[in-house]
């Protein structure tokens, strides 16, 4: 199913990067011998949108728990490290993404969070390259190909999707979030993971929870026979129009014409 959703997407998506299989991993559960960690095996720590932006760049399957991370919001969310009083009070919020402490602790209270030590690691993968069972599929792309890819998720039910957005910690929309709601996520790429994940500007995503696989790729048949495709097909059966002085040569031309 991984490899047929992979080729749904790169037909009728193409995107720019490998959309990525994603999984949380519980305490007892074992990583293959394949999977590189950033701490071990790279000798970096990392933030989740960086490890995100590695195997969607790379192609590497990776997995990152606490000792990989040095993102302490990161940490917090994801609950690798316990929610203390100093993010909870709005302290990192204030004065960069709000004004007073009061608000940035409204913003901390809004994050979708895991409890302490819910996840060992965060797994991460091309789809068609991983060798684990994924609770999300992440796909980045342009507008139009989020826009694309958001008319296969509403295609058997219809109606519209809703999602929320803050500027920050992107990382816990896509995985929390979604594994929250059951329900798929337009992403917008906070500033960390422009800056960090270097998602350009002209990149956003979705996150799409599993087990909706072949819906999804109904969803991608279905529209794409309704005429909805990507590369966009613009209309292009016009007459267009010029500088008035450039109609000067039509009429030297037929000046021409009379002389002959």
């Amino acid at each position: 199913m991984l490899k047929k959703l992979e080729e749904a997407l790169n037909l009728y998506i193409r995107p720019g990067s490998f959309p990525l299989a994603v999984r949380m991993v519980k305490e007892e559960e074992r990583l293959s011998e394949r999977t590189k960690r950033p701490h071990r095996d790279l000798n970096i720590q990392v933030a989740i949108c960086q490890t995100f932006s590695i195997a969607r760049r790379y192609g590497w399957q990776v997995a990152v728990g606490a000792e990989d991370i040095n993102c302490p919001l990161a940490l917090t969310a994801f609950g690798f490290k316990e929610e203390i009083e100093t993010f909870s009070c709005g302290e990192m919020c204030a004065g960069m993404f709000t004004e007073t402490k009061s608000a940035g602790a409204r913003t901390e209270a809004e994050v979708p969070k895991f409890s302490f030590r819910e996840y060992k690691y965060v797994l991460a993968a091309p789809i068609g390259r991983a060798d684990f069972v994924p609770h999300i599929y992440l796909i980045y792309g342009n507008s139009a190909q989020i826009m694309r890819l958001m008319t296969a998720v509403l295609y058997k039910d219809g109606g519209y999707l809703t999602s929320r957005f803050s500027g920050r910690l992107d990382c816990a929309d896509i995985c929390i979030e979604t594994m929250r709601s059951g329900k798929a996520q337009i992403i917008l790429p906070c500033y960390g993971d422009r800056v960090f994940g270097q998602t350009q500007d002209d990149e956003m995503a979705m996150a799409i929870p599993a087990g909706k696989e072949e819906e999804l790729i109904a969803g991608l048949e279905g529209t794409h026979k309704g005429g909805i495709r990507y590369p966009m097909p613009t209309f292009l059966r016009y007459t267009p129009q010029y500088p008035k002085h450039y109609y000067k040569l039509f009429e030297g031309w037929e000046k021409e014409a009379k002389t002959k």
